[in-house]
């Protein structure tokens, strides 16, 4: 059976690990019918958009894309394109696993550390429901709440003051929550730790906990314990063995995701997903590092764990098993990699995406 599958070439070094990924998921033998699309910084100045429309529509009819890191300015310019198809698809669920690979360089190689990030994808402050400061809606805003407010208020002016508006929904909270419960059920994890900051929070991350805690009673054979998010950080850096799968709203689980990446090596070996009800969009949660473009420098093996998860979501888990054995056992005899993989970044035996593509390639074909 071949599987329809949009691929996003993305901008920077995009390109690259794009064309890398892809030679691997077709060295495992699946069949797969790409259909590659543009988006990002480079299809933005030809065509006045960052997401053509095209590349939506392909996406919705494969409902499986493998996409490689986009640029979103910081501050300015277009919005973040991983966040318009979040909520455009329903992509409600952000899955980061976050696990040590022998050979990859971290302070933490002699811990057991293999995390899944569970993100809410659609609410929270990542909603961008937002008021610009100086503006009269601003203002408005801001003597409402003022009205309404018994205790809180905002006590600067609407010159100077921008609003973030966070909304924490039940549905939203169930239906992450029940994900991560699925998740940890199917592959055969633990424990599910809701994180929050409901003690300050109490109308919205009390709820997200209030409900975490209701639908923990459907799970009797999944551990289930919280904590809070700042608390969460310091388990993390002194005892990350501890966890399993951790359940968070959408800027607390974007802020973990990245902390528990720096535990097993850096954003260079952190693969995600993002999955909705009618599809999925597969990624490397690193950037598109522009300052490489065209070098043959970057570490592709995020974005080809990212491929192992998107051949594990199309029910190919032999193919994605072999596809991350590949991967570790490269990794693992440290030679055909890139220069972040080498105990020393200046090492000369270094090599470029490319090639640690074609060594893992090859080691495909010896498994």
């Amino acid at each position: 059976m071949a599987h329809d599958v949009t691929l996003i070439t993305g901008d920077g070094v995009g390109p690259e690990l794009a064309s890398a990924a892809q030679r691997c998921v077709d060295a495992t033998g699946v069949k797969i019918n790409w259909d590659v699309q543009e988006a990002g910084i480079d299809v933005m100045q030809r065509l006045g958009t960052p997401l053509p429309d095209a590349t939506l529509e392909s996406i919705r009819r494969t409902r499986c894309a493998l996409k490689a890191p986009i640029t979103t300015p910081v501050g300015t310019g277009f919005r973040s394109i991983n966040v318009f198809l979040r909520q455009e698809l329903g992509l409600y669920a952000c899955v980061r696993p976050c696990k040590y690979y022998p050979g990859v360089r971290t302070f933490f190689q002699d811990v057991p550390v293999d995390l899944v990030i569970i993100r809410e994808n659609t609410e929270d402050l990542y909603a961008g429901v937002e008021f610009e400061r100086g503006r009269s809606t601003t203002a408005e805003l801001i003597e409402c709440i003022n009205r309404l407010s018994t205790d809180r208020k905002v006590k600067t002016e609407a010159t100077e003051t921008g609003i973030s508006i966070k909304p924490i929904s039940v549905s939203g909270t169930e239906r992450i929550v029940r994900f991560a419960f699925r998740y940890a059920r199917e592959n055969g994890r633990k424990k599910v730790t809701a994180v929050h900051k409901a003690n300050i929070m109490k109308y919205t991350d009390g709820l997200f906990l209030e409900v975490a805690r209701q639908v923990a009673q459907d799970y009797p054979d999944i551990e289930f314990e919280d904590r809070i998010v700042d608390n969460m950080c310091m388990q993390l850096v002194q005892k990350p063995e501890l966890y399993d799968v951790l359940v968070l709203p959408n800027l607390y689980g974007d802020i973990i995701s990245d902390l528990a990446a720096g535990l097993v090596g850096g954003l260079g070996v952190a693969p995600g997903a993002n999955i909705g009800e009618n599809g999925a969009v597969f990624e490397a949660t690193h950037g598109s590092a522009p300052k490489y473009k065209g070098l043959n420098k970057v570490n592709p093996t995020a974005l080809i764990l990212s491929a192992v998860l998107m051949l594990r979501y199309l029910n190919e888990k032999e193919a994605a098993d072999r596809l991350e054995k590949a991967v570790a056992d490269v990794i693992q005899e440290g030679k055909e990699v890139t220069y972040d993989l080498k105990p020393h970044r200046d090492d000369p035996t270094a090599v470029g995406t490319r090639e640690m593509a074609e060594a893992i390639c090859r080691k495909l074909r010896e498994i």
